[in-house]
Order: structure tokens, then C-alpha cells, then sequence
């Protein structure tokens, strides 16, 4: 079966939520990284300050193709910070993943 990974460019306050739905939907496995960018929105300003690069935290996890949508519905939902969702909520993007390697064993997964 393939794998995909899943990165999720969050809002960092939005991040433990997200984390702990994903747990409760079965997938505990997830690396959080602390990240800095800006969207379509190059950045925020306020008055006369810009900020260009915003904080956020992106989680990955690796899924079976056949979960695909439902992990993105999970983060979708866990992410928005308003039943609409606002500027700035995030990104999700998806991969394939060719191969898996534990690294304490060197065994690759299948």
C-alpha cells in the first residue's frame, strides 16, 4: 500500500489541537517543527510595521493513500480558528513517499 505525507503549515496555537485530534483519529505519529513564512498575504501589517515572516508549526505524518482525505478533513476541521476559517489558518500539502526506513533496525517498511 502507498504512504503519503502529510505537512500541515499551522497557526501555532492551533498546533496541540491538531496533534491531539490526529491521535484520537488513530494517527499518533507526528513531527512538529517550528516554522516562519507568510502567504498570499506577504505578511501582516500593523500600522506601520510590517511583520513579513509569521510564526507557525508544521506537522507531518506519514498515511496510507486510502486515508488521505480523511486525515486532511481532521486537520481541516482542528486548524480553522473560525467555522469559515481566516487568512493565515495554513496550508496542507501531500506527497508521496518512496520508501520508509527505521532507523534503529535499518528494516524498511513496506
Amino acid at each position: 500500500m502507498s504512504k503519503l505525507l502529510v505537512r500541515s503549515i499551522v497557526r501555532p496555537e492551533k498546533a496541540d489541537e491538531v496533534m491531539k485530534c490526529l491521535l484520537e483519529a488513530g494517527y499518533p505519529a507526528v513531527t512538529k517543527v517550528p516554522v516562519f513564512g507568510r502567504g498570499k498575504q506577504r505578511g501582516l501589517k500593523v500600522g506601520e510595521v510590517t511583520y513579513d515572516e509569521l510564526p507557525k508549526e508544521m506537522l507531518m505524518t506519514v498515511v496510507p493513500e486510502a486515508d488521505k482525505d480523511f486525515v486532511v478533513k481532521t486537520v481541516l476541521a482542528a486548524a480553522k480558528t473560525s467555522a469559515t476559517g481566516n487568512f493565515g489558518d495554513g496550508k496542507i500539502f501531500i506527497s508521496p513517499v518512496e520508501s520508509i526506513y527505521t532507523i534503529s533496525s535499518g528494516v524498511k517498511e513496506d
